[in-house]
């Protein structure tokens, strides 16, 4: 579990050096996570190592959510200044997320229909 657990946050570091080497806008950790992914497809050996540990992980996740929820409680008052510009970016990144999923799916669709030449 230790080498597997080291593994993982080796990739976490990778994505914060590669953010902060490029000044790229994206957080690392999910930099990371892409390169994890990447080496997953190039060599799916690596899956079997790092499976169980990333399975007990995500079986504790629930406790992850503990420091936002401490944040929120931090913040209440600015949350509640701020409430209008915070719920105009919710509904509009949701509206905006639901229509490219369906402009998405209804392309897929339309190019499962088409017959192969």
């Amino acid at each position: 579990m230790i080498p597997a657990l080291a593994a993982l946050l080796v990739f976490q570091l990778m994505g914060e050096a590669l953010v902060l080497a490029f000044g790229v806008p994206v957080p690392g950790p999910v930099v990371g996570l892409a390169l994890l992914l990447s080496t997953l497809v190039l060599r799916p050996s690596v899956l079997g190592a790092i499976k169980p540990t990333a399975q007990s992980l995500l079986q504790h996740l629930s406790l992850l959510f503990v420091p936002a929820g401490v944040g929120v409680m931090l913040h209440l008052q600015r949350l509640g200044d701020e409430a209008l510009a915070i719920g105009v970016a919710l509904v509009v990144s949701t509206l905006v997320g639901l229509a490219s999923a369906a402009l998405t799916m209804a392309w897929l669709i339309r190019r499962m229909k088409r017959p192969a030449p």
